[in-house]
């Protein structure tokens, strides 16, 4: 007798039901109408990429590579499964010289990662992102970071938004006596203050190898920071041209957020740093203001070199991205679930005539309405059983005496209300 195999998915993947695909499937139209609503315009790239490309010192940093899933074609070539949508939409403008700028593109689709799994957070998932390209004011980032706000308005989420700039940061470890080679590494520490704190993050530093002077110097500024403003940083502006650059770009996005109203929602936190190396300017990262989920829902920057790093020009192209993460969120919404996002307008129940009740589905269905037929022969009351638990709000009995008289009799379950409508079966 053969033995049955127990079935169960790879680690980091799951199946979704319809009931939980129907919500993803709703912030997925949600996302992308007000993509659209914002100009962007849809792109697709390839899952697989060549290893090379995903490795490049301007992909997303050693911490993201180590990450990677891997393999080899019957060829032998180098491969990998694309572990973001960033680097293959920054390949697409490096491989289209032409393109015309600015450039602004969306793209859904799945990214994979070998990485540590928590609630939102699995190996196979769906990013969701913008690019805008040709953009050097801090306009760019102030128009995603509005866009994100409308999208979890749409979604009934309610978010802040910390941001912050990455050659604040640096500049600011340059003014504190960390040697340029170590400036990468201290900012993933920094990035882990929440985290570890401040007593974790000095561990951290002395175990790197960064001078006692440095970490003193630092832990006396994530000491006086508390107020999250730009006061501390402004003294230290005249001794390092980084950190002037980057005090300049963050007041620039802060007006702009004042005056969208945004001051609220959008908050500067000098010692975000997000973890890719790739980002050049402003960083910034998307949570639920009461915590049920900790890990970001939302997050991107600007990252002005990989374009023309890939072409090998070293040019800079300003460019500034946006990402959603459809599984946070939609772990998010299981948290704070929005009404069902199965949204069927009518449910048709046969009685012995399925081939009439299918060419009513039919004209309803050409109306625009969304149509369910029971094709299962049940009893009349265990259908309508079926479409209270499902909260249809309306559905269609047809039976011989309905398809004589050529109508239809319609019962709205919210109210009991019935009524009878003129339908030819001829």
């Amino acid at each position: 007798m053969m033995k049955k195999m127990a079935y169960q998915n790879v680690k980091g993947t799951q199946d979704f039901l319809p009931e939980d695909e129907a919500v993803r499937s709703k912030v997925r139209r949600v996302l992308e109408d007000i993509f659209l609503v914002y100009g962007c315009r849809p792109l697709e790239t390839p899952i697989l990429n060549f290893k090379e490309l995903m490795t490049s010192k301007y992909s997303g940093g050693a911490e993201i590579v180590k990450e990677m899933y891997s393999l080899r074609d019957q060829g032998q070539r180098e491969l990998s499964l694309r572990y973001d949508l960033t680097i293959p939409f920054a390949k697409v403008v490096a491989m289209n010289p032409d393109i015309r700028m600015p450039v602004k593109r969306y793209e859904i689709g799945k990214v994979f990662r070998d990485g540590p799994i928590k609630a939102g957070r699995y190996r196979e998932f769906t990013q969701c992102d913008v690019d805008v390209v040709g953009v050097e004011s801090q306009a760019a980032e102030a128009e995603l970071m509005q866009m994100a706000v409308l999208v979890f308005r749409e979604l009934k989420l309610d978010i802040t938004i910390s941001y912050n700039n990455r050659k604040v940061m640096a500049g600011m470890l340059e003014v504190m006596g960390v040697a340029d080679r170590d400036i990468a590494g201290v900012t993933l520490t920094l990035d882990k203050i929440k985290k570890i704190g401040i007593v974790g993050v000095s561990e951290e530093l002395l175990m790197k190898g960064i001078n006692q002077s440095s970490i003193e110097r630092i832990k006396n500024w994530l000491q006086v920071e508390a107020d999250m403003d730009l006061s501390y940083l402004e003294q230290y502006i005249e001794q390092n041209e980084q950190l002037r650059q980057g005090v300049k770009e963050v007041k620039e996005l802060e007006n702009l957020l004042i005056y969208l109203d945004l001051g609220k929602v959008c908050i500067f936190n000098p010692f975000l740093a997000r973890g890719l190396e790739i980002y050049t300017g402003t960083v910034y990262e998307i949570f639920l203001r009461n915590g049920t989920i900790t890990s970001s829902i939302g997050s991107g920057g600007r990252y002005d070199n990989a374009i023309g790093g890939l072409i090998g020009s070293g040019e800079s192209y300003s460019t500034v991205g946006l990402s959603f993460g459809l599984d946070v969120i939609f772990a998010a919404m299981k948290v704070q679930p929005l009404e069902s996002a199965i949204e069927i307008d009518y449910y048709i129940i046969p009685i012995q005539t399925q081939k009439e009740s299918l060419k009513v589905a039919a004209v309803f269905r050409q109306k625009g309405f969304r149509v369910e037929v029971d094709l299962t022969n049940r009893k009349v009351g265990k259908a309508l059983e079926r479409a209270n638990k499902m909260r249809i709000s309306a559905v269609i009995i047809i039976g011989e005496t309905e398809v004589n008289n050529n109508q239809v009799m319609i019962k709205n379950l919210q109210t009991g209300e019935e009524r009878v409508e003129s339908f030819s079966f001829n």
